[in-house]
């Protein structure tokens, strides 16, 4: 159902396509997100749009609204939850966004299948 990707490959190809594959990556993960925790979102395209338009704004809720949406699905799947509003919104805040994307596709990947 969900690519699982390796997550230092995905921060090398951030970096070396000067952040390009991160905005792909930005939208997918959004909406692998909303699918896994089934909480659905503005969608990948449209928080893109707003944290471009709003100049960063928009990208630290997301952070926030992220991790609580990966919270909650850990809470529904008895797994302890962790405290991922607070670091996502402070990853984001301090412009450490290619870390929390890092974070998220850890989580990710474990509700992924092995392929």
């Amino acid at each position: 159902m969900f690519t699982q990707r390796s997550v230092p490959m995905c921060v090398i190809l951030s970096i070396v396509t000067c952040g390009i594959y991160g905005l792909y990556w930005y939208v997918c993960l959004t909406n692998e997100v909303d699918a896994v925790t089934q909480e659905p979102g503005p969608g990948g395209g449209m928080s893109l749009l707003l944290s471009i338009v709003t100049c960063g704004i928009y990208n630290i809720y997301w952070g926030w609204k992220m991790g609580d949406k990966l919270d909650a699905s850990r809470a529904r799947n008895g797994v302890v939850p962790g405290s991922f509003p607070i670091l996502f919104l402070l990853l984001n805040l301090f412009g450490l966004t290619i870390v929390t994307l890092a974070i998220m596709q850890s989580e990710v990947n474990h509700y992924t299948p092995n392929a």
